[in-house]
């Protein structure tokens, strides 16, 4: 199987300053999967999967999240990455099965099919997150917007502490999404399905995490960010950014 190579421009963050990097070839562990469905590797090339994983962290032995999976296209990658030692969560919480009643269908799906055995589907309130044991990695793409609009500022900072007691001491928490211009979240999450990722910090930061990282790697100046992202003009090739936080080595305890 194929391995995935990419380059991109990320941004660390070690204290203070913020540090300009490039992140190199990346994951040749991580083989693309062989049955990956033709709708997901047809949007290989504008979610860069490798170098998401690659940035994330995602290792042979890791335990991951996949926080609201949707149709579960990282799901197959992080199951093949983390190999038979390491596990997949795919989480998907009981409000969004409240609203779509068939959410979870596509990753139970997934779990059933041979070679991904360490696929378990989990259903539980996005405040609570309660999963047999502590991960190393949560993941999300292009959903905390859907928290925030829908569920409210506050039910998006409950899912953050959630997601802080979830993980290990050091544990590392990736959003990605689309972005939104800044001062707009009050309404794009619901009319555009984006937000202001300084919004996204602000929440994340409160609830005791480090920003560690950003990845410029799907980041597109063409894109306007006032129009939805479903417009023809934009679909699939909207500015997102990816941020990386870090749960201290030493936990303080989440905020709120």
């Amino acid at each position: 199987m194929r391995g995935f190579a990419s380059v991109a421009g990320l941004v660390l963050v070690a204290g203070a300053p913020l540090l300009a990097m490039s992140y190199g070839t990346a994951i040749s562990a991580a083989p693309a999967p062989p049955d990956r469905p033709a709708a997901d590797t047809a949007r290989d090339a504008d979610r860069k999967p490798g170098v998401m994983l690659a940035f994330a962290g995602v290792r042979s032995g890791a335990v991951v999240a996949d926080l609201m999976p949707g149709r579960g296209y990282f799901t197959r990658l992080f199951s093949t990455a983390v190999g038979a030692r390491g596990k997949v969560y795919a989480v998907v919480p009981s409000e969004f099965l409240a609203r779509m009643p068939k959410a979870a269908e596509a990753v139970q799906a997934i779990a059933a099919t041979p070679g991904y055995g360490n696929v378990a589907v989990v259903t539980t309130p996005a405040a609570v997150l309660a999963l047999p044991q502590a991960v190393d990695i949560a993941w999300t793409a292009q959903n905390y917007h859907d928290l925030y609009g829908f569920q409210g500022a506050d039910a998006a900072q409950a899912f953050d502490r959630a997601v802080y007691a979830m993980l290990r001491p050091g544990g590392i928490f990736v959003i990605e999404d689309h972005s939104a211009l800044p001062g707009t979240s009050a309404t794009s999450p619901t009319t555009l399905h984006r937000i202001d990722e300084a919004v996204v910090k602000e929440q994340v930061e409160a609830a005791g995490f480090v920003l560690v990282g950003e990845s410029a790697a799907l980041r597109n100046p063409a894109d306007p960010r006032d129009i939805a992202i479903f417009a023809p003009a934009i679909r699939g090739h909207t500015d997102q950014f990816v941020l990386k936080f870090r749960k201290p080595a030493r936990a303080q305890g989440s905020g709120g």
